[in-house]
């Protein structure tokens, strides 16, 4: 089974030059540590995610990683010009050697892309039209398209990915109709809700998927280790809070709550719903084989790094999990 990463890069105390680089530093450890790819999120005005532009931080990622796939989760497409987008996606590609996993979505805060000038109600419309884009541009040597919002015609495609034909695509869903849309696209899915919705969504998109690939269906959740049980809940439920407070910072802001609602603020609670895990080798190995088993998934994405945890915190959960909790899931 596979194991990835997810990371909102959300912000901690830290300057963002030592930020940044902590950051990296934790990559290397997923590099070294044999996961398979490291996801990243886009957000925008906000503390919740502090790679506004994905492509920046994901071509350091490139050069300070061997084998680690990466890529956004997602591009929020209606913010990106499509020729510049597929630009960078093909450098990214080809200075990773074909590492690039490439998510793509409409982006999940209207209030972000409102910052933008972009009006809510045409964020789904203009996401369709850019991923049109994104697939002829990627696979063939001129562009010629004319919809709503973009228009080019026969526009030379000087640059290529190093996969052919193009990078696998991903898509992030909190709905069964969007778990249902990503497999009628044929996009790998990472979902991040509760187990038995998640259920839900991967028998949609088992439904709907029709392509000639095997599909990776990914179960994510934020995951704290320790020696014991007990050493682990404090860490998280004192982490925990930060981050929470940062994703709901521009929603509370603006009077208003994300899509889906409030998130739990206090760790013990999404522990109980399932989107947060902490214990001790043998407690995080038997929580994920009962989730993904629930969830339908194959694919397991761990956020190690989030709210004010440490460098060193971060670290040992990784080294414990790689050690420990990764030969036991592969077993599984």
């Amino acid at each position: 089974m596979k194991v990835g990463v997810f990371d909102h890069l959300d912000r901690n105390d830290r300057p963002l030059h030592a930020f940044y680089e902590e950051r990296l530093k934790i990559v290397e450890a997923y590099d070294r540590g044999g996961f398979y790819a490291y996801h990243t999120a886009e957000h925008h005005a906000t503390p919740l995610g502090l790679a506004a532009s994905p492509s920046v931080f994901l071509a350091a990622v490139a050069q300070r990683t061997q084998r680690l796939r990466f890529g956004p989760l997602v591009y929020t497409l209606p913010l990106h010009h499509p020729l510049r987008v597929v630009e960078e996606i093909c450098m990214l590609d080809q200075l990773s050697g074909g590492r690039f996993e490439l998510g793509v979505g409409r982006g999940i805060s209207p209030i972000e892309t409102a910052y933008y000038g972009v009006k809510p109600d045409d964020r789904q419309k203009m996401y369709l039209e850019a991923l049109q884009i994104l697939r002829q541009a990627l696979t063939e040597r001129t562009l010629t398209f004319h919809g709503e919002f973009y228009r080019y015609t026969d526009v030379p495609m000087e640059l290529e990915p190093f996969q052919k034909p193009h990078p696998p695509f991903w898509a992030g869903a909190g709905t069964p109709d969007g778990a249902e849309a990503a497999g009628s696209n044929g996009f790998h899915l990472v979902a991040n809700a509760l187990t038995s919705q998640i259920r839900t969504m991967t028998d949609r998109y088992r439904a709907a998927f029709k392509a000639a690939h095997t599909p990776m269906l990914g179960l994510a959740r934020f995951v704290i280790m320790g020696d014991t049980d007990a050493e682990a809940l404090t860490i998280a439920r004192r982490a925990y809070p930060l981050w929470h407070r940062h994703f709901h910072h521009l929603f509370h802001m603006h009077g208003t709550s994300p899509a889906g609602g409030e998130r739990p603020p206090h760790f013990d609670q999404i522990k109980d719903g399932g989107r947060g895990i902490a214990g001790s080798p043998a407690t995080v190995t038997r929580m994920i084989k009962a989730q993904m088993e629930e969830a339908g998934t194959n694919y397991f994405v761990a956020q190690f790094a989030f709210g004010d945890l440490t460098l060193a915190e971060v670290l040992r959960t990784v080294d414990l999990f790689t050690r420990e909790v990764m030969p036991a899931l592969n077993d599984a």
